[in-house]
């Protein structure tokens, strides 16, 4: 569905440039969970302003479909690590704002937007302000947002960065959950090991900058992954192959 073909990307500024991404190659299928795992700086949120076409890459090119990405892909949701909710709209509007923008029929919409709401526990808060919802629960609503139209491509970057452990998780399930469902394509950056273990179907290794790929590992755990999946000798596994490549790249020290 998606291909970065030998991806680069350098920044010029006055003081001089800088390459924030070098020599990528990574072929994203159809409804794929891929999460991109590195150090920060690495030009992960780069990739995916790249493989939405919302940036242009300074060397190779993106393909999408097998035809090369020459505009912005319409049929996408976006996540961040801040959640980006209007303060004067409340939760089901926010929502909403997806189908407003793409002239989508509401009466029709508006029963999966509800649907995804309950989804992820917000049953009840539909009519709640931004300010009265609780960092998690915002964060809910704007998966919700990038949901709710039926995005082929679903990019999220850092989308738990700012979340407590133990709400990070329930929403990592929740996200699990749906996606299981919708079957969207993903691309899903992170700091944290365990969440690109338990959400990916691959894991993209990422170096310091300039960001290259340093391995692509195949995540084969068996879904939905709970808890407990983080006591299995399989995810230990994953978990210190991935530690050992942090390692040799100097970005742990084990002393």
């Amino acid at each position: 569905m998606l291909r970065f073909d030998n991806v680069g990307m350098e920044y010029r500024t006055f003081s001089g440039s800088t390459k924030a991404l070098e020599n990528i190659n990574l072929d994203v299928k159809s409804g794929e969970f891929v999460s991109i795992l590195g150090p920060s700086g690495c030009g992960k949120s780069t990739l995916l302003f790249i493989g939405t076409g919302l940036t242009k890459a300074s060397f190779g090119q993106v393909l999408f479909h097998d035809q090369p990405l020459t505009d912005t892909v319409n049929n996408v949701g976006f996540v961040f690590q801040d959640h980006l909710l209007l303060e004067w709209r409340n939760a089901i509007n926010n929502v909403m704002m997806q189908c407003e923008f793409r002239d989508l029929d509401k009466t029709k919409y508006l029963e999966k937007a509800k649907k995804l709401m309950a989804t992820v526990g917000l049953t009840g808060f539909e009519d709640k302000y931004p300010h009265e919802l609780s960092g998690g629960m915002q964060q809910r609503v704007s998966i919700c947002r990038a949901l709710v139209h039926g995005p082929e491509l679903l990019m999220m970057d850092e989308p738990f960065g700012a979340l407590d452990a133990l709400t990070r998780e329930q929403i990592r399930m929740d996200l699990e959950r749906i996606w299981m469902e919708e079957k969207n394509t993903v691309l899903f950056v992170t700091h944290d090991i365990n969440e690109a273990i338990l959400l990916s179907d691959r894991v993209v290794v990422m170096t310091p900058r300039p960001g290259t790929i340093r391995e692509i590992i195949d995540i084969d755990l068996p879904r939905p992954r709970k808890l407990s999946t983080t006591e299995t000798p399989e995810f230990y596994h994953y978990h210190k192959h991935i530690t050992q490549l942090f390692t040799e790249m100097g970005l742990l020290r084990d002393e």
